[in-house]
This record gives structure tokens, C-alpha cells and sequence, in this order.
């Protein structure tokens, strides 16, 4: 398979570097809108470089992963989709609702597939408490609690163009709880904080949040966020039924401390962030997304998943801001 990859970032190269060691992957060749940042990439990478991403299109692909800027994404996937090449492209799907609806709105017409990166759909530890779930050992749920706590904060050039943060951070979590709890939220409460860089003030964001979620059958997930955990990279799941639990990322590098007598502290170190912690995740995504490309396989997480997590973002952002309870129908386009 001859691959093709738009954005020559850190992920961009990180995802270079993977598809190029499939035994089934016969060449890579990577482009940016920086023409510079693509031939250094490809010289570290050992891949090859296009001039620019018209020439990236004009190169006979196979499939084509997005992973440049977001507000690149809906006509990244268009231009693919309508020349007939299978994309993978990174979350989101577009900046906003009405163009993610408007993206799902034309591929819709298409047998071209479109697969939306979430990792964590793809961690062996999140798949196995979907399992616990899907087979009834840990009877009915109650509650669902949901951690994304990242060390240190991001530059604010990134905050002001991000989202926010529950469009960008959260999201992923709001993905998994339906992924894993294989039910829908129908309302959310969520409230914000600042008490770190003014930087998050000034992009009308926040840096620490949380979030209580009502599923449709009456199961509540609360969902914790922050861009200030300094005991290290922290994500969880707490999946919590009446016969039984199931803990997602709990381990030798989880960074908690135990205050307790005699309780041992955990080995570490841990995580610095999300590519370590999710590594081996995001190659089995992209190993999914080669037998997507190649039509052994429907895609596994398509646009219409990425605007279901959006529609809940975009509700506790208008809950945090509203200060109220927010149904998700009334985010809907």
C-alpha cells in the first residue's frame, strides 16, 4: 500500500514513523503547508516528501492520513473522499458542529470510507471494560468516572485556537463513555475553573473542569479535566456496576499516592503524556485503518461517532457558560 500523510507535526511524524514499519505499507510519503517541515520530516523518517499537498493527491495513494490543523480537516476529507481515497484524519472532523454536519453531509453520498481518530478506542484497557460491559459481569451500571488530567498546560497560541476544553480534551472522554457504556448522554451539567495561566482566561477557556453526564437509561459519568496535574499524565476510567467494576489505567505508572499506613507508593514513573501513555493504541488504530483502506474492514469509528462526542462538548460548553443543565437535543443542528 502506498500511504499518504497531510500534517508533518508531532503526530503527524509519530504516525509516519508507524505506517511505514507495516509490512503491508510499501512506501509513505508525508506533505505540509510548511514545504520545509515536510522534507525534514521525511529525512528524519526516511519516507518520502511531496512538494506540496496537490502533489501529495497526484501521488496514486492508497489511503491518506490527516493530521495537520484542525480547520484543514473538512477539506483535506472532501478532496479525498471525492478522488476516491480512504481517509483516517485525526479529531475533529471540522472546528464546529455546522462543519462537521456539513463534512458528514456531502461523504455521505460516498462509498469512500472515513475513520475518525479516537485512540482510545484502540487502548487494550478501554476495549476490556466495553467486553466487561457488552457481557453483563459487572450487572447494571450506576456510575461511570472519567479522568483526562494532563501535566502541564499547552502554549497558549494552541489555547486560543483549540476548542476549549472540553471540545478538545474531554471529548475523548465523552467518546469512551458512550463507547464503552453503549449508551447516548441526553444531559449534561458542567462547571469550570481558573487558576492558572491568564492565558486561558483571554481565550474565553478554562483550565480545570468537571462534568456530570445522564445517560439514557439513567446511568450517571462524571467526567474530571485539568491542564495542571503535577503528579504526571493521568487518565482513567472507573466503570462501576451493580455485580461488579472495571478500572481503566490503573498501574505502575498511574500517578497516585496513597496516604494510607503501609501502602506501598506505585513504581512509575509516570506517563509524561498522551503519545506515551497511548502508543500501542495508536498503532492498532492505524492497523485498523489499513484493512479499512484495503475494504477488509467497515471503518471503526466514522464521522458520525466524532459529532455525537461533539454535540456533548459543545453542551457543557453551553452549560459552563449558562451555569444550568443542558439537554444535548437542544445542541443539535
Amino acid at each position: 500500500m502506498r500511504l499518504g500523510l497531510a500534517g508533518t507535526g508531532r503526530i503527524g511524524t509519530s504516525h509516519a514513523e508507524t505506517l511505514k514499519g507495516f509490512d503491508e505499507v510499501s512506501s509513505v510519503i508525508v506533505a505540509d503547508v510548511d514545504a520545509g517541515r515536510a522534507r525534514s520530516a521525511a529525512a528524519k523518517l526516511g519516507v518520502e516528501a511531496a512538494d506540496d499537498l496537490s502533489a501529495l493527491f497526484a501521488s496514486s495513494l492508497d489511503g491518506l492520513v490527516i493530521t495537520a490543523a484542525t480547520d484543514a480537516h473538512p477539506e483535506l476529507i472532501l478532496r479525498a473522499v471525492d478522488a476516491g481515497i480512504p481517509v483516517f484524519c485525526e479529531k475533529p472532523v471540522a472546528a464546529d458542529i455546522p462543519g462537521t454536519l456539513a463534512v458528514i453531509d456531502k461523504i455521505s453520498a460516498s462509498d469512500v470510507p472515513v475513520q475518525i481518530g479516537f485512540q482510545r478506542r484502540f487502548d487494550g484497557g478501554y476495549a476490556a471494560a466495553r467486553a466487561a460491559v457488552a457481557s453483563g459481569e459487572l450487572g447494571w451500571l450506576h456510575t461511570l468516572r472519567a479522568t483526562t488530567l494532563d501535566p502541564a498546560p499547552p502554549p497558549a497560541e494552541y489555547v486560543a485556537h483549540s476548542g476549549g476544553l472540553f471540545r478538545d480534551c474531554g471529548v475523548h472522554d465523552f467518546d469512551v463513555v458512550r463507547f464503552v457504556s453503549g449508551r447516548e448522554v441526553v444531559e449534561v451539567y458542567a462547571v469550570g475553573a481558573n487558576k492558572g495561566e491568564r492565558f486561558f482566561v483571554d481565550a474565553g477557556d478554562v483550565d480545570t473542569a468537571a462534568a456530570t453526564l445522564t445517560l439514557d437509561d439513567g446511568t450517571l459519568a462524571v467526567v474530571s479535566l485539568t491542564r495542571y496535574n503535577g503528579a504526571g499524565y493521568d487518565v482513567r476510567l472507573e466503570v462501576l456496576g451493580s455485580a461488579g467494576n472495571a478500572v481503566v489505567g490503573l498501574d505502575e505508572r498511574t500517578p497516585l499516592t496513597s496516604v494510607e499506613p503501609g501502602v506501598q507508593p506505585l513504581p512509575g514513573p509516570a506517563y509524561p503524556g498522551f503519545m506515551e501513555r497511548f502508543r500501542p493504541a495508536y498503532v492498532s488504530e492505524l492497523k485498523a485503518f489499513l484493512d479499512v483502506a484495503a475494504g477488509r474492514a467497515p471503518s471503526p469509528c466514522g464521522a458520525a461517532d466524532a459529532l455525537e462526542a461533539f454535540y456533548i462538548a459543545e453542551a457543557c460548553e453551553v452549560s459552563r457558560r449558562e451555569r444550568r443543565p443542558v439537554r444535548v437535543e437542544e445542541v443539535r443542528v
